[in-house]
């Protein structure tokens, strides 16, 4: 097992080293091989340490400051709301939902509600009679 694995390394490497030293297909042969191994300057690379000049913004005054609003409410709701895992406590998406939930139940329990109570006492009433 140790030979065959040994053979395919040595495979491998003189692999790696027959196609370094043979120059790609439809490329000139170079006279210096380190001069080939230089990478050539780009000149279209964007520099993003190049600082950005204050006069030019990347958005709108209108929008940043529309921007600075909604991130500021959301932590105004962020911070009302007690903390996820205490007794009682939701997160932001929670509490948004129940409270969007809130009329729809209302609605539903005031139209259901004496239904589901009358027949839950008649059905305890007829077990408790045996009728």
């Amino acid at each position: 097992m140790e030979e065959i694995l040994a053979s395919i390394k040595r495979v491998i490497a003189e692999d790696g080293r027959a196609s370094a030293a043979r120059p790609a297909r439809g490329s000139r042969p170079s006279a210096a091989p380190e001069a080939s191994m230089a990478p050539e300057p780009e000149d279209d690379v964007l520099e993003l340490n190049d600082p950005i000049d204050e006069g030019s913004s990347l958005v709108s005054d209108h929008a940043a400051e529309a921007s600075r609003q909604s991130l500021a409410a959301l932590a105004a709701v962020r911070d009302h709301q007690p903390a996820a895992g205490v007794a009682g406590g939701d997160g932001p998406l929670e509490a948004l939902v129940r409270e969007m939930l809130k009329p729809m139940l209302k609605d539903w329990l005031d139209s259901n509600l004496p239904d589901i109570v009358e027949e839950i006492v008649t059905r305890e009433v007829a077990r408790i009679t045996g009728k």
